[in-house]
């Protein structure tokens, strides 16, 4: 319990930085943040931390959380982990990033289908 409790504290705190600190990909920074509040408004905080443990670790994914993602639509998807993996810690695994996202979206495009 105080693992993943302290791995979700360490997420969240990343995920902060990044919002806070790192300017936006390809985008001016208002485009960037309006696009990142707008998404991050049609999931909750715990599904878009499951989301990113899935992409940037090794995490795992609830059939609810896959529903409020397709929610979400492709294009804020892409774009949230587009933003983070285009980060200088980030960007030499970008490729890796990438393809494990679009992974995630087919996954949870399959289980919306079947729900």
């Amino acid at each position: 319990m105080a693992y993943t409790t302290s791995r979700t504290t360490i997420v969240f705190i990343v995920v902060a930085f990044v919002c806070a600190f790192v300017p936006a990909f390809s985008v001016e920074d208002a485009e960037a943040k309006s696009l990142w509040n707008t998404c991050l408004l049609k999931i909750s905080p715990k599904c878009a931390l499951d989301v990113i443990g899935v992409v940037f670790e090794n995490g795992t994914i609830t059939d609810a959380c896959c529903h409020d993602l397709v929610q979400e639509g492709k294009v804020c998807h892409d774009s949230l982990i587009k933003y983070i993996a285009e980060r200088p810690l980030l960007v030499s695994h970008e490729t890796a990033y990438l393809k494990k996202s679009n992974d995630l979206w087919i996954h949870c495009v399959s289980i919306s289908q079947t729900a």
